[in-house]
């Protein structure tokens, strides 16, 4: 119960990224570049702040930097730019499809191979995803932003096997942002991108930063061992439906049919992936 209650938390701050990304992009308090480099940069001191208060150190060296803070500039990098093109819901579709298929395939090549249960349960969740995320109208893709929000996958469902092997949650998580930061503020920049942050702007980047990002993925990183490798790509395609519900609760958007079906779906199916594999 406890794992499941840290993996639920886990869960819920991940989508309140998107929720205070939405919150700030779409009411022009924050660029989507600004909002980025402001997120990483909270988390930052944020996380050093509590490893360095607690006598610890931050392993900046370390060779999990390599993989660890490389795919989490990935990941912001191509999160960022490629919504400047893409529609929200095809974005999210295109992110999380593509984890699951990544983590999935580096779960198989090193012998870990899931089940047919797990598979199952992972396809109806994914259509359960489908069917709320679909964009309504005519399909227009963006292949440069396809090609980011790709990227973007990638780069979570390698920072996400990472985890596995991190000693200490706090001061990996701590590290992976500040080598990450200058990094994804560079290459941010470089792509094009405008600084245009108001003062709600600027809170808003530090609340994901500091709380939701800094210290979610800090607990993410400490349920990840707990986990078995397919749950732990499975159980993420609950974030765009958590995402969508709260949207619903605080920012008074519509509940339809389909939203309703689909997040039964990936609920349904996150279960059938998941709790049998408990039991055994």
């Amino acid at each position: 119960m406890r794992l499941f209650l840290l993996t639920a938390l886990t869960m819920c701050a991940f989508a309140a990224n998107s929720i205070l990304n939405r919150l700030a992009v779409d009411s022009g308090a924050s660029d989507p570049a600004g909002f980025a480099v402001v997120r990483v940069l909270s988390g930052a001191l944020i996380l050093a702040g509590l490893v360095l208060a607690r006598g610890g150190y931050l392993p900046l060296r370390n060779r999990r930097r390599v993989v660890g803070a490389g795919a989490l500039s990935l990941y912001m990098i191509g999160f960022s730019v490629a919504y400047l093109t893409l529609d929200a819901g095809l974005g999210a579709l295109i992110l999380f499809g593509v984890v699951q298929i990544t983590m999935f395939a580096a779960n198989s090549v090193t012998g870990t191979v899931p089940s047919a249960r797990h598979l199952t349960g992972a396809a109806i969740a994914m259509g359960g995803l489908v069917c709320v995320l679909w964009p309504a109208g005519a399909l227009r893709v963006d292949p440069v932003g396809a090609v980011l929000m790709i990227a973007a996958g990638i780069g979570w469902a390698f920072y996400s096997i990472a985890g596995r092997s991190e000693p200490d949650a706090l001061a990996g998580t701590a590290a992976n942002f500040v080598v990450a930061l200058p990094v994804t503020a560079l290459a941010l920049l470089a792509a094009g991108g405008t600084w245009q942050m108001t003062g709600a702007g600027y809170a808003l980047a530090a609340l994901s930063g500091s709380v939701t990002s800094g210290l979610g993925y800090a607990l993410w990183y400490r349920v990840l061992p707990q986990l078995a490798p397919s749950a732990a790509a499975v159980v993420q395609l609950s974030v765009p439906v958590i995402a969508i519900l709260a949207g619903v609760a605080l920012l008074g958007e519509a509940v339809s049919m389909r939203l309703a079906l689909g997040a039964c779906l990936v609920l349904g199916g996150i279960a059938m992936a998941v709790l049998r594999g408990a039991r055994r």
